[in-house]
């Protein structure tokens, strides 16, 4: 069996959950045996159904209402004691902040090898795994042993596809938790702006950094963005100015983009940054520093003011719309 931690939001399954377990219905072709699904918390039932048509042909939901809220301790236990009952081959997760906090703590719980950020899995007595290390910066290949392998996948590498199980049963479980699992939890989660693009799924970004100058100067971003329905996004020099929320942060510690096209203004192009930017298919780098960092990335520059550029651009877009 292969098993895959599916994380949910507002009742649907998380996307990057979804590439994992299109991983997952791969490697279990490849070694010949079914994919089963984990889900966490009694309100995951309707992301737990709606699995049915990514390939499970059984979910295994943890039933218990106070894994609602996000409690990365119990939340590992509860697949730590599915490993015991199910014996998978492999459990796999999403590279995400969840995933990965969860899977270092069923790694430690089990004692098993852990591998994170996978670009791609060879299975194998060993599975042979290439997987990102330093923000991205290093691929290094491994081989990852032991009776059940324990694998985290790096965001938009597997895309997620519709295959319907020919089977499917969603059985339910209530792990015996200790009051001592629930000591680290989430008790309350920002909610997302109405009608804002995600990073994430954005395929326009327009971004600051230190050149914008202030807070205020992201107006003439946002009126561009505004314009190109285009999401927002800063540098890490940005946020610590709390200029910024970190949600909005691109980087090794941010939000990793794929966008169509990245407008970065004003940004130097330090590594941290790169690694969260490079994802784009293209980038334009506004800068009065030819030099700067960015140029070595960029596919298209603008040599100038930014303060004095944007707005030109957005008085031509609303020219040209008629605005």
């Amino acid at each position: 069996m292969i098993l895959c931690l599916v994380e949910h939001t507002q009742r649907e399954p998380n996307p990057f959950s979804l590439e994992a377990l299109a991983l997952g219905r791969q490697m279990a072709g490849q070694v010949g045996a079914p994919l089963a699904a984990v889900v966490v918390g009694a309100a995951g039932r309707p992301a737990a159904e709606a699995l049915r048509e990514y390939g499970a042909a059984d979910v295994h939901l943890i039933a218990d209402e106070r894994l609602d809220a996000y409690a990365p301790e119990a939340w590992a236990e509860s697949v730590a004691g599915l490993i015991d009952d199910l014996g998978p081959q492999a459990v796999i997760a999403a590279g995400s902040d969840r995933g990965h906090e969860v899977m270092a703590h069923v790694a430690a719980i089990t004692n098993l090898a852990l591998a994170t950020n996978c670009l791609s899995v060879e299975p194998g007595e060993a599975f042979l795994v290439t997987r990102q290390r330093w923000g991205g910066s290093l691929l290094e290949e491994a081989r990852l042993k032991g009776p059940v392998k324990l694998l985290t996948i790096a965001p938009n590498v597997f895309a997620a596809a519709l295959a319907p199980a020919a089977t499917f049963a969603i059985h339910e479980t209530r792990p015996a938790l200790t009051d001592n699992a629930f000591r680290v939890m989430a008790t309350q989660a920002a909610a997302a702006d109405a009608g804002r693009l995600s990073l994430a799924d954005a395929r326009l970004v327009i971004g600051g950094g230190r050149g914008v100058g202030s807070a205020e100067g992201f107006r003439a971003l946002e009126e561009l963005a505004g314009l190109l329905g285009a999401a927002v996004g800063c540098s890490r020099a940005v946020t610590s100015a709390g200029w910024r929320p970190h949600a909005e942060q691109i980087g090794q510690t941010g939000e990793r983009i794929t966008a169509e096209l990245y407008i970065a203004c004003g940004i130097s192009g330090a590594m941290q940054h790169i690694v969260g930017a490079e994802g784009a298919r293209h980038i334009l780098a506004i800068n009065t520093d030819p030099d700067a960092t960015i140029m070595n990335y960029a596919d298209y520059a603008i040599i100038g003011d930014l303060h004095q550029i944007v707005p030109a651009i957005v008085a031509e877009l609303k020219r040209a719309k008629g605005l």
